[in-house]
């Protein structure tokens, strides 16, 4: 792959740019995901690569009384979107039972973890799943997707898969009931 002056694999310029990351907002990486059409197996050509991390910061930062930023926003083009969320953020949508957050989990591309995630999510985040909770994003993802992309007079065969996706997930969690420890 071609990306400005960098020629390699994607997963090798998906690290390059985590460290680059870590390395300017003093952040350690713990969890590295492709999220979208590329994780859900429906990328077109021009579909961009959906980079999204989970990180932590030094403990004074979670010590600290001032209000903080708890996403980074790193890169945004053509080929790379990349943007991850602070660890206690990663938490408190877990225990809001945050089906995108269990989806960062499991998805099936895996740049990068760590053993300190692994046990977070295995210790921590399953215990919050809600089966309720997904079916009402999957459901509200799929009205949105609806009324955004299928009302055009044309419409791209891919955005049927935005429509599609969210409610086979609601279809597959209604006939699986998974329960918390099987997410």
């Amino acid at each position: 792959m071609r990306y400005k002056d960098f020629e390699g694999s994607v997963e090798e310029l998906v690290l390059l740019k985590i460290r680059e990351i870590e390395e300017k907002e003093h952040i350690i990486v713990l969890h590295v995901i492709e999220s979208g059409s590329r994780a859900w197996g429906f990328a077109s050509p021009d579909s961009d690569y959906d980079v999204r991390f989970i990180y932590m910061r030094d403990q004074d930062f979670y010590l600290s009384l001032r209000n903080t930023k708890d996403y980074i926003d790193w890169e945004l083009n053509e080929v790379l979107d990349i943007n991850g969320w602070d660890l206690k953020k990663a938490l408190q949508h877990f225990h809001k039972s945050s089906a995108t957050l269990f989806e960062w989990s499991n998805s099936p591309v895996v740049y990068y973890t760590t053993d300190v995630w692994k046990k977070i999510y295995s210790d921590v985040a399953w215990k919050y799943f809600s089966c309720k909770s997904a079916l009402y994003h999957y459901y509200g993802t799929a009205n949105k997707n609806y009324h955004e992309y299928l009302k055009d007079d044309m419409v791209k065969y891919k955005k049927y898969f935005y429509l599609l996706r969210p409610l086979l997930a609601c279809k597959w969690i209604e006939e699986k009931r998974p329960s918390a420890g099987t997410v």
